[in-house]
């Protein structure tokens, strides 16, 4: 069967992937996707309709976040639970629409006799997953091909915005953290996107709206991580390896470590992070564990080989997995949203619970010490608290001229030889810039000797992909103490390197905070058409990358 998808940035031929994912997924696996996604448009019309007669249903609107962050790029593999995850979707939406009718009646004194879309409607004949996956054609991207291409793209660019936020949404609410408004704007977003012949100027604004929310989910998973954990703080983290048993933990969410680490004490077993779990190390909650020893390995798309040579026990919490090898794949552990076909999955908590990492920690005691891939350490921790907290230090920098010029590289990492464009603009740009950083874009420079000014590291990281918000509020206050009103008039550019969704929903925020000049790479979106991109171009001076030379040229110049 075929399919289509261009959501990330690796999409084949920069069209998009019609035959398998570059990413590994099948085509069975982005169909049922799609009829996810098809049928969150339906509960978002009738959670839209219900709520204009007073009717709301928090559970099913929270079930969307969840549901939409398992069609992000290297999240489930698992047509399994795909499948059970739109059958409930079709359950919320069929309880949701009685309920709405009821309301209807109720408030009209006769039944709804008006049109609905067909997300509302739709009724499988039958509930196999061969046959929800072949319905999954008359829910894709591409199935309304009389759609002109420039609506199509606002419209793709809307919900791959909003899996981002789903995305940290979703980490947020682990923590208990949540927030209405967010999800009642996806809800609106998914009914507008659900209309056959919608209306390219209200996408725009849904789009630009969508960057607001962007920056308000951040802000709200900024304070889920720090009022649970603490601030991060600066914190040299262990490259190398020790003795004995091991887990490693990969991914991004930290309730899943707190609960390993917990769970591991005593037992002999040592944890260390991966990817996008660096960040953790410079917690204060975290740093009180002493079977917290350490970071291993780099990127996420490294992960083949430095899960093979880690020897030990592997979980995966989140995004992003990548096909597992034979030689780990009995090692390996998904929990959460993400899932492999064939791979134990550690269940979802009992409320009141935690998890059960026992299966994890007893396959660690039965492996080997892991290899050693470096040694030596790395800083980290410089997330907005850390960073304000010298800020005195640093506008005097900038006054004394030491620093001139500050560089956002943040986003996401990826495989393509082009990201060394990265590397080489890190280790080109003058001595008196820093590099403010978050996401696993990081790791293309982040093992740089690059020094510091006047003590300052030159790259200051301040954590995950969703800790951008971070390099927003430094940006900000910088500007608030320099006495400047425009953030762009601030010594700041910005080069940001995307993959999947959660870069997109940093992008949206960025710009719906007016940032401009904004370089974007290795490639631009596939989903946004050459007319979209002339409406970024124009509004917000949004552009590609270009040679290294070029834009380390146009850093320094501040243009």
């Amino acid at each position: 069967m075929s399919m289509f998808c261009f959501q990330c940035e690796e999409t084949a031929r920069g069209t998009g992937c019609t035959v398998r994912g570059v990413c590994g997924k099948t085509a069975e696996v982005a169909a049922l996707q799609d009829l996810l996604i098809y049928l969150l448009k339906g509960i978002s019309v009738y959670g839209q309709a219900a709520r204009s007669l007073g009717v709301e249903d928090s559970e099913t609107g929270d079930f969307i976040p969840k549901a939409l962050f398992t069609t992000i790029t290297n999240v489930s593999f698992d047509t399994d639970s795909l499948y059970a995850l739109s059958e409930e979707a079709l359950r919320r939406r069929d309880a949701l629409a009685a309920r709405w009718a009821a309301a209807y009646q109720a408030e009209h004194g006769k039944a709804y006799q008006g049109a609905l879309p067909d997300v509302a409607t739709w009724a499988p004949a039958d509930h196999s997953v061969d046959a929800w996956i072949g319905y999954g054609a008359m829910a894709g991207i591409m199935s309304d091909s009389e759609l002109d291409e420039d609506r199509r793209s606002l419209r793709e660019l809307l919900v791959i915005g909003l899996k981002g936020m789903a995305a940290y949404y979703e980490h947020a609410s682990v923590l208990g953290r949540t927030d209405p408004e967010i999800v009642i704007f996806m809800q609106e977003a998914l009914a507008a996107a659900a209309e056959a012949d919608p209306d390219g100027d209200r996408l725009l604004d849904l789009v630009m709206r969508a960057g607001q929310m962007g920056v308000r989910t951040m802000a709200l998973l900024d304070e889920a991580n720090t009022m649970t954990y603490g601030h991060p703080e600066p914190t040299q983290v262990n490259l190398g390896v020790e003795d004995g048993p091991a887990i490693l933990i990969s991914g991004h969410d930290l309730l899943d470590l707190h609960e390993l680490l917990e769970q591991t004490k005593g037992t002999g077993v040592k944890v260390y992070t991966h990817g996008e779990m660096l960040p953790a190390n410079a917690y204060p909650t975290f740093k009180k564990y002493d079977n917290l020893v350490g970071n291993y390995g780099g990127s996420w798309w490294r992960q083949a080989t430095e899960f093979e040579s880690f020897g030990g026990a592997i979980l995966m919490t989140t995004n992003c997995l990548v096909p597992p090898r034979d030689s780990y794949v009995d090692r390996l552990f998904t929990t959460g949203v993400v899932a492999w076909p064939g791979v134990v999955h550690i269940a979802d908590r009992e409320e009141g619970k935690p998890k059960d990492f026992g299966p994890v920690i007893a396959r660690a005691l039965e492996c080997k010490s892991p290899e050693p891939l470096e040694e030596g350490s790395i800083t980290i921790g410089f997330a907005h608290e850390s960073v304000l907290g010298v800020a005195g230090k640093v506008i005097e920098a900038i006054q004394a001229g030491d620093i001139k010029r500050f560089v956002v590289m943040a986003g996401c990492d990826g495989r393509h030889t082009s990201r060394s464009y990265y590397t080489d603009v890190a280790e080109g740009l003058p001595e008196d810039s820093i590099i403010l950083t978050a996401g696993c874009a990081k790791y293309r420079y982040n093992k740089l000797d690059l020094g510091d000014i006047g003590g300052i590291p030159r790259v200051l990281d301040a954590g995950q992909c969703n800790d951008s918000y971070s390099l927003v509020v430094i940006a900000l206050k910088l500007a608030e103490a320099l006495g400047i009103d425009d953030v762009n008039e601030l010594p700041i550019e910005y080069d940001i390197a995307w993959y999947e969704q959660k870069a997109v929903i940093v992008l949206l925020a960025l710009l719906s905070l007016g940032v401009k000049r904004i370089r974007l790479g290795p490639v631009l979106p596939a989903f946004v058409s050459p007319n979209v991109l002339k409406v970024l171009v124009e509004k917000f001076d949004l552009r590609p990358i270009s040679t290294v030379e070029q834009d380390l040229a146009s850093i320094v110049a501040g243009n």
